[in-house]
């Protein structure tokens, strides 16, 4: 159909076949052209030197006669035509146009031209220098990011067998070349095993390195070729500024490897732990679109380094509403090497557990009631009182700690503010309202006990 739809009917005097333009779909193939010294025309018999074939039979031909017989072209052209008297010269000249037509055609099968797009060039794709930037980013930095899956152990209940099931996903980023990958805990907690799939879709079985249940972060290992490991470059959060363009990768709904842009909408916020509700500092705001699997992704600037772990979402449909939020990069950095090193973060505690903020306020008092003090714990053993009851069951409340190191505790965020900015073995001043009195009391911080 393609050589059909290109050979006319009448074929008009032309000095060449014109070649075929090159297409953009196939710049490296070449034509066929097919140069004729005079194209043939069906109105009159053709002249002996018009084709070397006819030219051959003219030498050999002593005389040459033109014989009139009547016949009649196509209505449109009210011509009479002349032949020559050799009975072979329609033959040749058939013979030649089908040589012709055929020679068309092979030209077209061999250049491999879909007949819809023969005669449409299509020009290079044209893209903004911020487009050409965004691609860039995309597809250096994604080679980083993996897809993480939860497994979960599960017993039949009728044959007893013990079998994995995925029980929840999300992203994470290659840290370095030793195989070490960074996520949020949240994305591995209850895990029974875990898998990790590299951006070539090969996939390896991981390990928990650690992971700090206060911020949120996890990191595992696998033992992949270095050559598969492309770490994520690392960048700093100290000097974000509002309105910055940020770009989030990550595999929403099992969607692996996608990319949302946005601003940052919002610096220093605050948000709690899913696992134990301590506050999380300086965490980043931004309007690009993070949805359940994005968490644990990578958050980048515009040259695409690391400024954030992705990690949480306000959203009362649980979808994306336009306010996520990631654990700034400066954050991150810290436990991911005190995880790397000790497979523990070593947090100073106080060693008491406190009453929810609501109780303290209906008391009418400012400050963190204390439940229980272990004594063997830090406050124990400086001599802070808990909260009990008396022989009668009457509650006989604990001591209320209204300050540490002279700056004021009105919650648990704030006694949480403070203790993150104090190391192991640091001797604060807690302040406490014990009944009517107020006390100094001195403690030595401890570390935080291991977790499993």
């Amino acid at each position: 159909m393609a050589a059909s739809s290109l050979i006319p009917t009448n074929f008009h005097s032309s000095p060449t076949f014109s070649p075929l333009p090159s297409f953009s779909r196939f710049p490296n193939r070449k034509l066929i052209t097919f140069p004729l010294s005079k194209s043939i025309s069906l109105h009159k018999s053709p002249s002996p030197t018009s084709s070397p074939i006819l030219s051959l039979l003219h030498h050999k031909t002593q005389k040459r006669s033109l014989i009139p017989y009547k016949t009649y072209c196509p209505p449109c052209l009210h011509k009479r035509l002349l032949t020559t008297k050799n009975p072979f010269s329609p033959a040749l000249d058939s013979l030649l146009i089908l040589c012709t037509s055929v020679a068309l055609a092979l030209s077209l099968f061999i250049a491999d031209v879909d007949p819809a797009s023969a005669f449409v060039v299509t020009p290079p794709r044209k893209l903004q220098s911020d487009e050409l930037a965004t691609v860039q980013l995309f597809q250096e930095n994604t080679p980083s990011v993996v897809y993480i899956t939860n497994l979960a152990a599960r017993q039949d209940a009728f044959t007893l067998d013990v079998f994995e099931v995925p029980q929840g996903s999300g992203s994470g980023f290659v840290w370095d070349k030793g195989g070490h990958i960074v996520t949020n805990y949240h994305v591995i907690r209850g895990a029974s095993d875990l898998r990790v799939t590299l951006a070539d879709q090969s996939t390896f079985d991981a390990k928990v390195v650690g992971f700090d249940q206060d911020k949120d972060v996890a990191v595992l290992h696998v033992d992949a070729p270095k050559d598969k490991l492309r770490p994520i470059p690392i960048g700093v959060s100290a000097d974000l500024l509002v309105g910055q363009k940020v770009f989030a990768i990550g595999n929403p709904f099992g969607l692996d490897h996608t990319l949302t842009t946005g601003v940052i909408s919002g610096l220093r916020r605050e948000i709690s732990s899913a696992a134990t509700g301590r506050p999380i500092q300086d965490v980043i705001q931004t309007d690009a679109a993070i949805n359940p699997g994005n968490s644990g992704g990578p958050l980048l600037d515009s040259t695409g380094s690391l400024i954030g772990i992705n990690t949480a979402i306000y959203s009362p449909s649980g979808a994306s509403s336009g306010v996520g939020f990631s654990i700034p990069v400066d954050t991150v950095n810290g436990i991911v090497d005190q995880l790397v090193r000790f497979g523990k973060v070593t947090r100073p505690v106080l060693g008491i557990k406190f009453a929810p903020d609501q109780s303290v306020e209906q008391l009418g008092v400012s400050g963190v009631l204390v439940l229980d003090a272990p004594a063997n714990g830090p406050a124990g053993k400086a001599g802070l009182l808990p909260t009990k009851r008396d022989a009668y069951g009457r509650l006989i409340l604990g001591d209320i700690i209204t300050s540490v190191n002279g700056k004021k505790v009105s919650n648990g965020s704030d006694l949480y503010r403070i203790l993150d900015q104090c190391k192991v073995g640091d001797k604060v001043t807690v302040e406490v309202l014990r009944g009517d009195q107020k006390e100094k009391i001195p403690v030595v911080l401890e570390p935080k006990a291991d977790e499993t």
